[in-house]
Parts: structure tokens; sequence; C-alpha cells
């Protein structure tokens, strides 16, 4: 009687057992950073992206694989320690360039899963080929370009082509990742004395672009100032243009006034012209009055009574006879 009770607890127990196991085995939580794949004898269902508390049959009927939402960076060339010293990867990161120089060049690249059935069966190590192909896409790249643009301003475009290449195999081996962004961290040369050599190259060649950039500058400052010469010349030429064609009116206007008056009288005002023009050519000579015969007229004092005209009276004059 004891044994059949003792098995009847024994019983008791297991069974309490394995519903504890199952209860909680039927029951998980997904977090908001989180993904899962609910696997019912080895097929994957439809991935899980909503956090919560979630159902699924027990073990091993099913079970739940999880899987994060966010970025992760993967290292290519170099790793920190558990210490947080970075260790360098030489012999990973040497690469030929298409000019045949030797670079060391080391990149992260930022991906995604966004695909966790595809992840999780498509291939045995989806990092590890992610690994793979980031190496044959940086190697690629640097094949095809020369050791100018990986030392110096090529590097945003390695950048780009390299995520361009990864992105497309990655694709082409659907793993179920995604390449979110590839930063090149550094190119350089594997020897000291020709890092050297080509710093100095570099050197030179950014005095250079200065040098052409502040005589591009002076000839820019020089051109605007012929422009300005240019245009004041053209805007005097203008001026004087104006101002000729003006004179030239008004000559033409005098001239048909005394055409006019010619007209009127011909002898008197060819006379006054004649004046006019010897007061003009000898300014300081005398002018007398002379007959028809060439006998001068005795007095006409033209001059004096000329200045005597322009000459302002005095303050006080007085007059012959002693008159007031």
């Amino acid at each position: 009687m004891s044994t059949r009770r003792a098995s009847v607890a024994a019983g008791l127990i297991i069974a309490g057992i394995l519903l504890i196991v199952i209860a909680f085995s039927t029951w998980y939580t997904v977090d908001e950073s989180e993904q899962a794949v609910v696997i019912t004898f080895g097929k994957a269902d439809t991935p899980i992206t909503e956090s919560g508390l979630h159902f699924k049959l027990p073990w091993p009927i099913q079970h739940v694989e999880k899987l994060s939402k966010e970025t992760f960076s993967l290292q290519f060339g170099y790793k920190q320690d558990a210490s947080g010293e970075l260790v360098s990867y030489d012999k990973e990161t040497k690469m030929i360039t298409g000019d045949e120089y030797i670079v060391l060049a080391d990149l992260v690249v930022q991906w995604k899963i966004t695909d966790p059935q595809k992840y999780l069966f498509n291939s045995q190590d989806p990092q590890e080929i992610l690994h793979d192909a980031t190496s044959a896409s940086i190697r690629s790249v640097i094949g095809n370009s020369t050791i100018d643009a990986a030392l110096t301003d090529g590097k945003a475009e390695i950048e780009g082509k390299t995520r361009e290449l990864l992105t497309s195999l990655v694709a082409t081996y659907d793993i179920g990742i995604a390449i979110q962004g590839v930063k090149l961290q550094d190119v350089e040369l594997p020897n000291a004395d020709v890092r050297a050599s080509f710093t100095a190259v570099t050197d030179a060649r950014e005095t250079k672009n200065t040098k052409i950039n502040e005589a591009k500058k002076y000839e820019n400052k020089r051109k605007n100032e012929a422009i300005g010469e240019k245009d004041a010349i053209k805007s005097r030429s203008i001026g004087q243009k104006t101002a000729r064609i003006e004179q030239a009116l008004g000559d033409v206007a005098l001239f048909n006034d005394l055409y006019a008056e010619y007209a009127k009288n011909k002898t008197i005002t060819r006379q006054r012209l004649i004046i006019e023009t010897l007061e003009q050519v000898l300014p300081k000579a005398k002018i007398y009055i002379m007959n028809d015969d060439g006998e001068t007229v005795k007095y006409l004092p033209l001059q004096q009574l000329e200045n005597q005209n322009q000459t302002p009276p005095p303050a006080e004059q007085k007059t012959e006879g002693g008159g007031n």
C-alpha cells in the first residue's frame, strides 16, 4: 500500500513538473528592440516584430529564436580587445591599388537583420559571409583606384563604391541582412619611410593648389579692376560724346540764327562777323575805323569807350570849374 502511494506521489510530482515546464514554455516576451521567430519542428514561421507577451506551443513542439532589431557594426581590419585597446590585423587589411601600390585599409560596416528567417536558415554563419563580402568589396574597389585617390581626396568615392558593391553581394547571398553604411576608417602605407615620402608629396600638392588659388584670386582681382576701368572710360566717352553733340547742336543753332540775320542785312552782318573774328584772333590789338579811301578816321576811341563801360564809377568825383 505504501509502495503504491509512493508511486502515485512520484507520478504527481512528475506531472506537476511537466505542467510547470509546459506553463513556462508556452509564453514568451519580445522586447521593443527584438524580433522573434517561432520554429515548429524545425520550420520557421512568420517573424514576430511586435513587442509584448506571446503564446506558443510547448517545447519540443515549438521554440523561439530572438534576434535584435538594432544596428550592428562589423569592424574590418581591427578589433577591440577586452581592455578596450585596438588590435590591428595588417594581413587582413593589406591590399594593392590599381597602380600597384600596397596600402592598409580598414573600415566599419553598419548592418541590420531584416529577415530573421533567412538569417537563421539560409546560411550557417551569416556574419562570416558578411565579413568575406566586405573583404571582397573593399579589395575590388581599392584595386580599381589609384594610390592618390585612396590616400587623399578619393576616400568618399571609395566608401560609396564599396557600399554599393557590398549591398549587391549581400543581396545575392540572400542571408537576411541589409547594409546601412560603410565608413572607411583609415588608409595608409605600410612603411614609415614610404608614408613620410608620400606625405611630403601630398604637402607639395596642397602648396601647389594654394598657389593656384592665389593666382586665380589675383587674376580675378585684376580682371575686375580692368573691367571697372573699361566701364569708366566708356562712361567718360559717352559723356564726351553727348557734350560734343550738344555743342554741335548749339553751334548749328547759332549758325542758323546768324544766317537768318545775314539774310536780312548781309553787309552789316558780314562786317560784324569780321570785327568779332578780329577781336577773337587779336584780342590785344587796337581797332580803328578807316574811310574807303584808306585814310584813318581821326578819332573813334572804341576800346576806351568799351573800357569806360566796364570800369565801375569812383566813389567821389570832382567837376571842373569848382561846381557842385
